[in-house]
Order: structure tokens, then C-alpha cells, then sequence
């Protein structure tokens, strides 16, 4: 079977570009599928991740970034010329090289891709959730322009053969659609070895941003510390130095320089998680997060915020707790039970192992397998 991926380009270290590489190489080495990825802002960038040989990719060179530095006019005038040479050039690659699958990761082709007559199959991939552009909007007209764009992008993924969500959570958000499906993401490597959940130490991994909300775990960690002063919170991520300094600022302002450490991501993050006993997440939002699926696999229970989307799909109350996003006493007192509790913390951890199995990549991909040959049959 020959399948194309479309998306902007391979160079970024992302999740997006992350499990293209997974499922790509998946598809081209182990059920021997004739892999073509079509990036349109390469710009002669290595891949950051490493693609399988087997792979064939082709750049259409159209760099629709030039103009970003551009008047709002005349960027738009340069887009919208950009986005007829992409057509153009997409319609002359998939009529030459008949792709039975066409799959968009929700890039620039997701409004005219349908429009290709050249008999294969077309499926739309979205990473992230439906109502994360509403939550980010800081006005009531950026509030209104989302949701007019909203309904333009549900008008176009009708069109698909395949709307593919991470969650059951987002398939619900977006309502009442024929041809949407869910495939989660997936864990490429299952650890040997499970946290001991002794240690006196609760762990968190994200980017530094307003996403990730560590700025509720610092005030919910502010709350667990008078009651557990011998505990450690460790987080670990990289992110703005804007957002650095708030944050220390925060666990200055707390008292919390000794219990509370903020450490740079590792290359080596399964060695923490099998340091710590309790994962926290305070996300304001996600679109399925792969790091719930990863410390599950190190058997770590999870205290986490019912943020949407991704962790009411994930966490079970056989290894974990949800809270409202913002409940911070709540998320406190959720996250102190689990760690008074050393014998419920093992039960959960075994709980968690077992249960993540199904995310394992072999798992998963018999089901975009499956979702392939269903629609070339069709």
C-alpha cells in the first residue's frame, strides 16, 4: 500500500513531528508500506528525527514563513498566491505518484486537499483538542473569530474519508460527524524496570508555560508542604526566560526554595520517573498528553487536573485522581492521600503498567492498519 503524509515540515523536535516518525517508520519497516512525506517548509533543513531510509521525501520549497515580518495586507495577498502554488504542486504529485492514502496533519492542504481528484483516499489527522483556540483567547473578538474559524474547519473536515482525534473526550467536542474516528498516540518502549514509590518525591514534565499551568502547582505544592515539609516537588522543562523568572519569583515568594526545584528537560527522563512516587499535572489544556502515558509505564499513580483533553481518556481510578481544572485545594488533598499511602501507591503502579499496554505502538498501529484498508476497500 502507498501512502502520502502532508504536513509543514520534519525539522521541528514537536510531538506532531515525533509520532510522524514513529508511525512512518512503523508503516514503511515492519508492514512494508511505500511511505511518501511531503513537507512545504523544509528549506533544505535536516529531519530532526531519524526517518527510516525506506522513507521518500519531497519539499515543495513554498516557505509560507517569508513574509511574517510583512504588513497584514500584503502578507495575506503572498499567502494566499503561496497556498494556489501548493494546490498546484500537490495536484501534480498525488495524479504522478497515486498514493492509495492521502493523510493532512491539519496543516496548509487541510481546506483544499478533498478538492484533489486523484483516486486516493483522504484522512485528516489533528493533534491537538477542538476547544483549545476558545481557551487561549484572551478577547471577546479573538473569543468570536475562533469560533467563526471553528465552524470553517468542521465545513472542510466533513469532506474527509477520515477525521482522525487523539481522544474519545474530542471526538465528543466535536459533535455529531460521520467519518471521525479516535487513535490515540502511543508509547514506542515499555521500561523494564517500575518506580520502587518510596521515595519521598513528586514529579512534573512540560514545557514552562501558561499551558502547563505550573504556576497552580506552586501554589497547590505551597499547600502540601505545610503538612509534608520532607517531601520534594522536581520539575523538569525548558521554556521562556520570561516565564522562568515568574515562576521563581513564585517559590520565592512561598518560602518553597528548598522543597521545590525547577530543573532543565532531560534526555533521561525515565531515570526520574523511577526516582519519584507520585506524578502531578496541572495543565490547563492538552491534546493527549504522551507523558501520562509514560510515567504510567513506570508505574507511577497520577494526580492530575480533568483538563481538556486527554487525561479523563487516560487516568483510571485504579492509578490516579482527577480534579477540576483550578481546584487547588482539591488537587492538594488528592495528592497528599497518595502520598501518605506507600501500599496504594504499589497497587497503582501495577495497575498503571498493565493498563498502558494497549498504547503500546504495535497496538495502536493495527488500528490505523485497520482504518487504511477499511477505506481502500471502500
Amino acid at each position: 500500500m502507498k501512502i502520502m503524509y502532508c504536513v509543514n515540515s520534519t525539522f521541528n523536535s514537536g510531538g506532531m513531528e515525533r509520532i510522524l516518525m514513529y508511525k512512518a517508520n512503523y508503516l514503511a519497516d515492519v508492514l512494508g508500506y511505500d511511505v511518501y512525506i511531503v513537507t512545504t517548509d523544509q528549506q533544505n533543513r535536516s529531519n530532526f528525527f531519524e526517518f527510516s531510509d525506506k522513507i521518500k521525501f519531497i519539499d515543495f520549497g513554498i516557505d509560507y514563513d517569508a513574509e511574517k515580518n510583512k504588513n497584514l495586507f500584503v502578507r495575506l495577498l503572498l499567502q494566499e498566491f503561496k497556498k494556489r502554488r501548493h494546490k498546484k504542486c500537490l495536484d501534480s504529485l498525488l495524479n504522478r505518484v497515486h498514493p492509495d492514502i492521502c493523510i493532512s496533519m491539519f496543516c496548509r492542504e487541510m481546506d483544499f486537499l478533498t478538492k484533489i481528484r486523484d483516486g486516493s483516499r483522504k484522512i485528516l489527522e489533528f493533534h491537538f483538542s477542538k476547544n483549545i483556540k476558545l481557551i487561549e483567547a484572551q478577547n471577546k473578538i479573538i473569543y468570536f473569530a475562533q469560533k467563526l474559524r471553528l465552524i470553517s474547519w468542521k465545513r472542510a473536515i466533513r469532506k474527509y474519508d477520515a477525521f482522525v482525534v487523539l481522544t474519545q473526550e474530542d471526538k465528543e467536542a466535536w459533535g455529531n460527524m460521520d467519518n471521525i474516528r479516535v487513535i490515540p498516540n502511543f508509547l514506542t518502549v515499555y521500561p523494564t524496570e517500575q518506580a520502587a514509590l518510596t521515595a519521598k518525591r513528586v514529579i512534573s514534565v512540560g514545557r514552562l508555560s501558561y499551558q502547563k499551568g505550573f504556576d497552580y502547582l506552586i501554589r497547590i505544592w505551597n499547600l502540601v508542604h505545610q503538612k509534608y515539609p520532607d517531601w520534594q516537588l522536581c520539575v523538569f522543562g525548558n521554556g521562556a526566560e520570561q516565564e522562568q523568572k515568574k515562576l521563581d519569583e513564585m517559590i520565592r515568594d512561598y518560602g518553597l526554595e528548598k522543597t521545590i526545584s525547577l530543573n532543565p528537560a532531560t534526555s533521561h527522563i525515565g531515570d526520574e520517573y523511577l526516582k519519584s512516587s507520585v506524578y502531578a499535572m496541572t495543565s490547563r489544556f492538552e491534546g493527549l498528553p504522551m507523558v501520562l502515558l509514560e510515567v504510567m509505564s513506570y508505574g507511577l499513580p497520577i494526580v492530575s487536573f480533568a483538563c481538556p483533553c486527554g487525561p479523563k481518556d487516560v487516568v483510571a481510578d485504579a492509578f490516579g485522581s482527577l480534579v477540576p481544572v483550578g481546584d487547588m485545594e482539591g488537587f492538594a488533598q488528592k495528592l497528599m492521600e497518595w502520598m501518605e499511602d506507600e501500599d496504594r501507591r504499589f497497587q497503582a503502579g501495577v495497575a498503571a503498567r498493565e493498563t498502558v499496554k494497549k498504547y503500546m505502538q504495535s497496538e495502536v498501529m493495527k488500528q490505523w492498519d485497520g482504518l487504511f484498508r477499511q477505506l481502500v476497500r471502500h
